[in-house]
């Protein structure tokens, strides 16, 4: 009976172990999240990755291999491939501005911005805060100053806002910065073009002021370059407008200072550089790339290098609401409101 009940259990590990084994097999491909066991999760997770790793390594080859062939034969390598990204693949959007837009270009030279854009006024900015201001607020205001060509500082106190539009169009400024605070941190810009608006409110994030950044220059008087990148739609031309205008119209190129604003993801990230030159001697080299050899007489050529220094200070803006006029929370009309409805896809965007 012994042997039968250990053929019966050989048998069965024979057999039946082999059917056992099959699942676990086909394990592999399940998907880690779908298994309630963290080890084999996490080991499945592990060969799922390294065999991902080995089909692009392969893939990489290939088209390696392609390339050369092509260029030995003499005829074009394969095209490259672009990656999809959620900027290429964005939803279609009506207001784009195309470079053939006649009413466009009309509206320019109409709007509320053509007075200084086109040289006639001289942008003179004024620079206050909220009423419960921090000590992290006048930090941010005096690395705006050094950015900001003709900008003024005012302290806020106990005045209403709509009394400062009235004082700063008695003075002929052209716009208003309000920089809004909380828990010790800047959260908050409000942009008022003078006299007639608009007025642009944006969150704040992400804030890092000049003298936090690692090997940081240190900013001139020199009127900075302005760059400002993917405005694309007709509510993005409006916002690059409002920025252009806080800024000159005519450059220094010899402060070497870039100011920009990237737009990605209707996310404005600001940063300060300026152009650093450097003299350096660089090697001479055969044709195979390596250094010449000790027989052979070394020489040495000046290369001009140019690099970016960063000057601060360095945050992130998100438009929140842009409002026909200058600042009015009760009457005021809006062009534009962001809303938790509009969020319906993550490839829609609106600057």
């Amino acid at each position: 009976m012994g042997s039968k009940r250990e053929n019966c259990g050989n048998e069965g590990a024979d057999g039946e172990g082999e059917k056992f084994m099959e699942p676990l097999e086909k394990e592999v491909l399940l998907l880690p999240s779908t298994i309630k066991n963290k080890e084999k999760r996490s080991s499945i997770h592990a060969k799922l990755k390294h065999k991902k790793k080995l089909e692009k390594r392969k893939r990489a080859k290939a088209r390696e291999s392609a390339e050369k062939r092509a260029l030995e034969l003499g005829e074009e390598p394969p095209p490259k491939k672009i990656p999809r990204t959620i900027e290429n693949s964005r939803e279609f959007d009506e207001t784009i501005c195309k470079p053939d837009d006649e009413e466009l270009f009309a509206g320019n030279d109409a709007d509320e911005f053509s007075s200084v854009l086109k040289q006639g006024l001289p942008p003179k900015i004024l620079i206050t805060t909220c009423r419960f201001n921090s000590t992290r607020g006048p930090a941010f205001i005096s690395d705006l100053l050094s950015v900001i060509p003709n900008a003024h500082y005012y302290k806020r106190g106990t005045y209403e806002l709509k009394k400062i539009v009235e004082y700063a169009t008695r003075k002929d400024f052209t716009s208003i910065i309000v920089v809004h605070t909380n828990r010790r941190e800047p959260d908050a810009l409000l942009i008022i073009a003078l006299p007639d608006g608009p007025t642009a409110h944006f969150k704040l994030s992400k804030v890092v002021l000049g003298k936090d950044i690692k090997n940081h220059g240190n900013p001139t008087s020199h009127k900075p370059e302005l760059v400002l990148k993917n405005f694309t739609t007709r509510l993005g031309h409006r916002i690059g407008r409002l920025i252009q205008s806080l800024f000159p119209q005519d450059p220094n190129f010899h402060g070497r200072q870039v100011v920009t604003f990237h737009n990605q993801r209707d996310f404005i990230f600001f940063c300060h550089h300026r152009y650093i030159f450097e003299t350096k001697e660089s090697k001479q080299a055969d044709s195979r790339g390596k250094k010449i050899r000790a027989d052979i007489e070394e020489s040495s050529e000046k290369k001009i290098v140019v690099r970016l220094q960063e000057c601060g200070p360095r945050f992130v803006l998100k438009l929140i609401s842009l409002q026909y006029g200058t600042f009015d929370s009760k009457g005021g009309e809006y062009e534009w409101v962001q809303k938790p409805e509009m969020d319906t896809s993550r490839r829609r965007f609106f600057l």
